[in-house]
């Protein structure tokens, strides 16, 4: 059964999201799994995909952006956006920056939801974790708040 942890962040701003996001998706990487990320919209996924190369200067992710399947050897980590199915071979790690719970989540092993302090994410943030909790899906919290 798909495995759903959730990372409350301290900020609340948006943009520590995709900030958090991005080191997310680092430490995915080095596991060597298999990546999707999922945006709203082009304008988001591009977003992403921008901060994906200035956010750390000492690092490279491999990725891609869109419903571009024509590549030989797909990049290990993929943002897709609003209504597009993931890549076939993307089923380890899911990372929902979405508003929204796409109907393919449970076909990964694992799903990260980051919730930043503003209201509206914290409600949606909500609203997922109900979601799964209704349907049985195994929860961890996360919260970033905490000092360790």
């Amino acid at each position: 059964m798909t495995r759903v942890d959730f990372y409350i962040l301290p900020e609340d701003n948006t943009d520590a999201r995709w900030q958090f996001g991005c080191r997310l998706i680092d430490k995915a990487f080095e596991s060597g799994n298999p990546i999707y990320v999922h945006t709203d919209n082009r304008e988001q996924a591009t977003y992403l995909d921008n901060l994906l190369w200035s956010f750390r200067a000492d690092s490279f992710l491999p990725h891609d952006v869109g419903q571009d399947r024509t590549t030989v050897a797909p990049a290990p980590i993929h943002i897709g956006y609003g209504d597009q199915i993931p890549p076939d071979h993307h089923h380890e790690i899911f990372i929902n920056l979405s508003q929204d719970i796409p109907t393919f989540f449970s076909r990964f092993e694992r799903v990260a939801e980051i919730v930043s302090q503003d209201e509206q994410t914290r409600t949606k943030g909500r609203e997922h974790y109900a979601f799964y909790r209704d349907r049985g899906y195994p929860l961890h919290n996360h919260d970033m708040r905490k000092p360790k």
